[in-house]
């Protein structure tokens, strides 16, 4: 158990050190232009996840993602205590990873986010890029599972693009760009709304995606 929670809080730290660090970098670079930073934002992202998943979902799934814990165990794959300390670790290493990047980028460590990201449009996108990302890990897992680390790259960059609320689909990830008041940020009072429909999204998706998956 301590070694996939190391592997988890870990795994999720890194994963905002590239979200933050990548808005960040991209946004220094981009010269006031917010596609080209959201471009690399999006690249940097995918690519991160394709490099932690791979290397540490043999460890402990890879999740680094609450509402990816919250639909394994609604499935009955992971038992109530670990799926909790995963969810701890989870916001813990995400917070962390914030840190860690606002130290490298020599910023003010403690902040909170102005960014407003509110609204139905948003809260919709943020059900539908959850419920997309559950589908194509649960879709990869019953097929072919050497796939999963590539198919949850290439949907998160795609969703970066697609979704209104560029696609933060994890409520850790929510939580910490709360307290980034950088390129990738979510202004803490926003947060909960996304964290709700999130949360939301796995628990309605995941009774269809365990039928639409099931071997019988």
């Amino acid at each position: 158990m301590k070694r996939t929670l190391i592997a988890e809080t870990m795994g999720t730290a890194l994963l905002l050190m590239a979200v933050v660090g990548s808005g960040i970098m991209g946004e220094q670079l981009a010269d006031g232009n917010a596609a080209l930073a959201l471009l690399a934002n999006a690249i940097s992202t995918g690519a991160i996840l394709y490099g932690l998943i791979t290397v540490l979902g043999p460890i402990s799934g890879g999740h680094f993602n609450p509402a990816v814990t919250l639909c394994f165990w609604l499935r009955k794959e992971i038992p109530t205590l670990p799926a909790l300390l995963y969810g701890l670790a989870q916001v813990l290493g995400g917070i962390l990873g914030v840190w860690t990047t606002h130290v490298m980028f020599g910023l003010v460590v403690l902040q909170q986010s102005t960014t407003a990201r509110a609204g139905v449009g948003q809260w919709f996108s943020e059900v539908l890029a959850t419920a997309g990302l559950l589908l194509v890990i649960h879709g990869g897992r019953r097929h072919q599972p050497s796939t999963v680390p590539a198919l949850v790259a290439l949907y998160i960059t795609s969703a970066y693009w697609f979704s209104a609320s560029t696609s933060f689909a994890n409520p850790a990830v929510t939580i910490a760009r709360g307290l980034t008041d950088t390129f990738s940020g979510i202004m803490p009072a926003h947060a909960p709304m996304f964290v709700a429909a999130q949360l939301l999204s796995a628990v309605v998706v995941t009774p269809w995606l365990s039928w639409l998956f099931s071997r019988e």
